[in-house]
């Protein structure tokens, strides 16, 4: 194949803020639409000659030009490869300020048909809108041997008003060099040739993916009269090989111009200092937001022969990735429309992304890796390579290289990383799902949503419900009873795989008290507004009981296995005291019941014997009454259904027997080593509510035969 560029560009002269001159080329601008909708400058290439300073090294001095944003290096001898470094810096046309050295990729692949005049050449570099270049080439050992000559820089300007460009040509930054009326005046249209006789256009055959929204030449604004010759094509498409094209950081709105930038320096004729190609080398073109251009002519849906991998484009199509991925990887936007063009492509020729394939040399080569190839042989390729697997360079990057396995996987399916996040509607016990029916489900995957066909929303093993490929989520509705709910992804490719089933119970039916709230007394300190009490219950779950919560007079929540709480509570006045009992799935019951403490003084007992009053405020109600009389009692009677004894201790306090109902229950001994008051120190619960008398006796104890009693605390 030919990649001679036969064009018709109109010639001129510039006049440098340097000093010198140098030739041009101008391309008329394309009548397809602007995907980025702004006004267009006519592509513009020209050429800078490097000048010997000593043997080994040919350097450019910092130089004012034109505006460019995109610079190569060229020199006499296609053949000839470049044993050498290649550098540039640029000078920003929006600061004024020079860019650090940058290396231009010399191991460029060598023409499989080159015409005699042709000349090698670097891989374009992006720099972005600049009017200023210093470069050099020296040898890579310091060496003095003669680099080829005929060194130049090629500098594009691809002809569109970026957001750089605008905000510089509104400042005018120092430096800017104005353009002369002459150069504007010579940029006229170019006559249309005549092309040559167009080969035979094979039959677009359908794929078994989705084709993905691809920016058309005419969109990205390729002239079309730079490329007139015919295109050519393969059988069919066995393998993809990746790119990337280096260059410097960009904006996304930028990447029509790099696209545009590099399709007018493969196609420049070689005495301009372009690559003197017939068309742009890449069959697409990707950048870091995900859009895919189309490169090559022909036709997107066809095995258009390109010029990207050398000895491997007759049965391939070649991708680049805008950008620099030597060291970084690319943007999972990147990797993820590189995977859907290159599924796509493969697609169509029934080929799976994920398998290898047998290609035919068609070159004596030896690749990045050492690997060396005989043309006619056949050879073993992943379906989607990098361009270092068939030829001699870097490309695509380490970064870049590192994510093929990504690109592969994703390309080819199933669905990776799959994964359930959450059920909505419901909660987890263990490992088991609990929900009153409605559930939303959500999911994760790694593999983007737009290699995705769709999700299924699985529920013992039938589809509940279908979503997008772009979808995180789905809704059902159980049936009352245990069940399996999974997440089913559908790739593109129609492979599918499932996250692991979980238990999901449906659960309608609320929890049951078996025993109601009940307020009992117990032993401790007591105050007038703070009366020690103990709360129970019992509550039960058909399925599974999650918490109880006290919503009145006061709040608390207490776990599944929960049937008391210590609590306090004020006496004299009626308190309901209300349970909520909540199982997983949600249901809840409420259960309640009134209940008042009331304090007896001990003013309000029936005494025998003799009694002595105290008067203290650490007494309940400022008083007491005191005995040390052997067989001195107090008698109250009340209803109620708990009731609590209340005395002061000290280290002197003897003991009183306790009689309920006429009975002796308990033998009680008040000593205690700290001084202490309004202690409820004996209780008596009784399971429901009833008249009772309780009397204490004073038991007469050797050596500290006084009792001090506070009166007594019931629940009614």
């Amino acid at each position: 194949m030919s990649f001679k560029r036969r064009a018709w560009l109109t010639l001129g002269a510039v006049v440098l803020g340097g000093g010198g001159v140098v030739s041009y080329a101008v391309a008329s601008p394309s009548s397809g639409g602007d995907a980025a909708g702004q006004a267009k400058r006519p592509v513009k290439v020209f050429s800078l000659a490097l000048k010997g300073t000593s043997a080994g090294k040919r350097e450019l001095p910092r130089t004012e030009t034109q505006q460019f944003s995109l610079v190569g290096v060229t020199w006499t001898g296609v053949t000839r490869k470049l044993d050498g470094r290649a550098q540039v810096r640029t000078r920003s046309l929006e600061t004024g300020e020079w860019s650090a050295w940058r290396d231009l990729e010399v191991d460029t692949d060598p023409l499989e048909d080159p015409e005699p005049g042709m000349r090698g050449a670097s891989e374009p570099l992006w720099v972005g809108p600049s009017d200023g270049i210093e470069a050099q080439v020296l040898h890579e050992d310091g060496s003095a041997a003669a680099l080829p000559p005929g060194l130049k820089t090629t500098l594009v300007d691809p002809g569109v008003v970026t957001n750089a460009e605008a905000k510089a040509a509104a400042a005018e930054p120092a430096g800017f060099v104005a353009e002369p009326a002459a150069f504007a005046a010579d940029v006229t249209p170019s006559p249309t040739p005549t092309p040559t006789a167009t080969a035979t256009t094979p039959t677009p055959p359908p794929s078994t993916v989705p084709k993905p929204d691809i920016v058309s030449r005419a969109q990205w604004g390729a002239d079309e009269s730079l490329s007139p010759d015919p295109s050519e094509y393969n059988a069919d498409v066995k393998a993809v090989f990746v790119h990337h094209t280096d260059g410097a950081a960009y904006e996304c709105t930028d990447s029509a111009a790099i696209v545009r930038g590099i399709y007018a320096y493969h196609t420049t004729p070689v005495d301009k200092g372009g690559n003197g190609w017939n068309d742009i080398g890449y069959n697409f073109l990707v950048d870091k937001c995900g859009t895919i251009f189309e490169g090559r002519k022909g036709g997107v849906d066809l095995p258009v022969l390109g010029a990207h991998t050398y000895g491997w484009n007759r049965e391939s199509a070649g991708v680049a990735v805008l950008g620099d991925y030597a060291t970084a990887g690319a943007s999972n936007a990147a990797l993820a429309s590189v995977a859907r063009i290159a599924a796509w492509k493969l697609g169509q020729y029934n080929a799976d992304p994920a398998t290898t394939v047998q290609l035919k040399a068609g070159a004596t080569q030896t690749n990045y890796m050492k690997a060396s190839f005989t043309a006619g042989n056949l050879y073993t390729f992943q379906r989607i390579s990098a361009h270092r697997d068939g030829y001699n360079t870097q490309c695509p990057g380490d970064g870049l290289y590192a994510q093929l396995p990504t690109i592969r996987a994703w390309a080819s399916g199933p669905v990776q990383g799959l994964k359930v996040a959450s059920v909505g509607g419901a909660a987890l016990s263990g490992s088991t799902y609990y929900t009153k029916g409605a559930i939303s489900v959500k999911w994760s995957a790694t593999t983007p949503g737009s290699l995705i066909k769709s999700f299924e929303l699985l529920v013992d093993g039938k589809v509940a419900a279908t979503a997008a490929g772009t979808a995180t989520s789905a809704s059902a509705t159980l049936a009352a009873g245990s069940h399996t709910v999974a997440v089913r992804a559908v790739h593109q490719s129609g492979k599918t795989t499932a996250t692991a089933a979980l238990t999901v119970v449906a659960d309608t039916t609320a929890p049951v008290f078996t025993a109601n709230p009940t307020l009992s007394l117990r032993t401790g300190t007591v105050n007038t507004t703070a009366v020690p009490v103990t709360l129970g219950w019992k509550a039960t779950d058909d399925k599974a009981l999650k918490e109880t919560r006290l919503t009145s007079p006061q709040t608390a929540v207490f776990g599944p296995t929960w049937t008391a709480n210590n609590r306090t509570s004020n006496s004299g006045t009626a308190s309901t005291w209300s349970l909520t009992a909540y199982d997983v799935a949600g249901n809840y019951r409420t259960a309640s019941a009134a209940y008042t403490p009331v304090i007896l003084q001990e003013t309000s007992a029936v005494k025998t014997g003799t009694w002595t009053a105290r008067s203290s405020t650490s007494y309940l109600g400022g008083k007491s009454y005191s005995s040390g009389s052997k067989g001195a009692s107090l008698s109250w009677t009340f209803t109620g259904r708990s009731a609590s004894w209340v005395v002061s201790r000290a280290s002197t306090s003897g003991q009183a027997y306790v009689y309920v109902d006429g009975v002796k229950v308990s033998t009680v001994d008040l000593k205690s080593s700290s001084t202490l008051y309004r202690q409820a120190i004996w209780t008596k619960t009784w399971s429901s509510s009833a008249k009772h008398t309780v009397k204490i006796v004073v038991v007469g104890t050797s050596g500290r035969p006084t009792i001090t009693t506070d009166g007594l605390v019931y629940i009614k």
